[in-house]
């Protein structure tokens, strides 16, 4: 697999994150999934497989705790596109039975709880969503966080049995709002509102001046790599 990967970054080398998307959609035709949490980074990348009409299945996870201006932006997204996002949302039982033994807010209480919550609420819908595909896209960008600053464009993750591609790795969050107003692509209006990192509502504040890009995310706990378990690094 690592021979594969290492083929891929040499066709992809030097490429726009446009075209190298386009190359790596046709080579896995069929096989290729973006997942999307509607963010500035993501609404970037469905962009580029929307107005570019690659075959690109796009997909997003609906954890029943999400912002409203997240649902706002979702549907300002497919009205401009007209194009399908197909939504995976938590297994019904699974959240009756932790709501029912733990409470609305277990995810307070401790990280294991936490980790429970995010594992049920988006760790098991991803998994089906990627079930039967090769290419996994991502949204990640290097300077988000430490644990992130050293992913290679392009990787092999073990827990999904994926090859994972980052398009927007190396760019700045500036380049990334500049593209966003330059193409007038429909946003989230948290990040007005100094949110950076959005997830649902109950874990996501926005950050203050000098914090760290996701130190919005679980921001009651003392852990310098908070992470949900998406990209194994939980």
């Amino acid at each position: 697999m690592l021979e594969q990967i290492e083929i891929l970054n040499k066709q992809i080398k030097s490429k726009t994150p446009e075209k190298a998307l386009e190359i790596i959609s046709g080579l896995f035709l069929g096989k290729v999934v973006f997942s999307t949490s509607l963010g500035y980074e993501d609404q970037v990348i469905t962009h580029f497989i929307f107005s570019n009409n690659l075959p690109i299945q796009v997909f997003t996870l609906d954890t029943g705790r999400l912002f409203n201006e997240t649902y706002s932006v979702f549907e300002s997204t497919l009205q401009r596109y007209k194009k399908q996002i197909k939504t995976f949302y938590p297994q019904t039982l699974e959240i009756e039975k932790l709501v029912s033994e733990k409470g609305p807010n277990s995810f307070y209480k401790s990280i294991e709880n936490r980790k429970e919550c995010c594992y049920i609420r988006k760790v098991e819908p991803l998994k089906r969503a990627l079930t039967g595909n090769k290419i996994w896209i991502t949204g990640i960008r290097a300077e988000q966080s430490g644990n992130r600053r050293d992913m290679p464009a392009m990787e092999w993750d073990e827990g999904n049995q994926i090859i994972k591609f980052h398009p927007l790795i190396n760019w700045t969050l500036e380049e990334v709002k500049n593209y966003i107003f330059k193409h007038n692509l429909p946003y989230n209006t948290l990040h007005d509102k100094g949110f950076v990192s959005i997830g649902c509502a109950p874990c996501t504040r926005a950050i203050k001046e000098g914090e760290d890009l996701r130190a919005g995310r679980w921001w009651w706990e003392q852990n310098d790599k908070k992470e949900c378990g998406l990209h194994n690094t939980a």
